[in-house]
């Protein structure tokens, strides 16, 4: 009975015999640092070199070189920036992690990142103004919009209070506002920034990461 005990304690907790080690490299929040700085580093270098804009730089058209909506977001333009966006991703990220699944984290730190930048060029390409995005700004924003919208306290407010639908979204829509003013550096993307914010405060509000 006692063996029998212990089996049915070892398959309901999955994992207990990970080492510390083991849980550190497949932790998503350190693996997306570790995928930050060798993309920024090899941005840096190629940079350098002269060749790092077709390979990192996010521009329109984004079919000239569809790539960069996956290496725009992990790609940095110097040490300061990188750090910036490390310490939100450190922060935000690891508090999404601890509910969601690994893949579950990338592909929403992928697709949120690469969405926001898209959104940033195509907008201003549309008055005229070509410009470049690299950074991870969009995909922790909406990391951070996220914890805000998914946790049980603003779930219960919202359902309690029952809010109807259409001002759910306008105050969804105000909040990525105010984040995205009250912690945008001067000259960052603001576009993407709100992008982000918003989509990630959707996907909290609906819980899309958890498991």
């Amino acid at each position: 009975m006692a063996d029998e005990y212990r089996s049915f304690v070892e398959d309901a907790r999955p994992g207990t015999d990970e080492t510390l080690a083991e849980a550190i490299v497949w932790n998503p929040v350190v693996q997306t640092l570790t995928l930050m700085v060798v993309v920024s580093v090899a941005t840096w270098l190629s940079t350098f070199a002269g060749f790092g804009r077709d390979l990192f730089v996010l521009t329109a058209p984004l079919a000239a070189h569809p790539w960069t909506l996956v290496t725009s977001v992990y790609a940095h333009v110097g040490p300061g920036h990188l750090l910036s966006n490390a310490v939100v991703l450190v922060v935000a990220g690891g508090l999404v992690a601890m509910s969601t699944s690994w893949l579950r984290f990338h592909l929403f730190f992928v697709v949120t990142g690469a969405t926001a930048g898209a959104v940033q060029v195509l907008a201003l390409s549309l008055f005229g103004l070509p410009i470049g995005v690299l950074g991870a700004s969009g995909a922790v924003f909406a990391l951070v919009g996220y914890v805000l919208t998914s946790n049980i306290l603003s779930k219960g407010i919202f359902d309690r209070l029952r809010v109807p639908s259409w001002a759910v979204l306008l105050a969804l829509v105000v909040i990525a506002l105010v984040l995205t003013m009250q912690y945008s550096a001067p000259g960052s993307a603001l576009v993407a920034h709100f992008t982000g914010a918003t989509v990630g405060l959707v996907a909290g509000r609906f819980r899309l990461l958890h498991v």
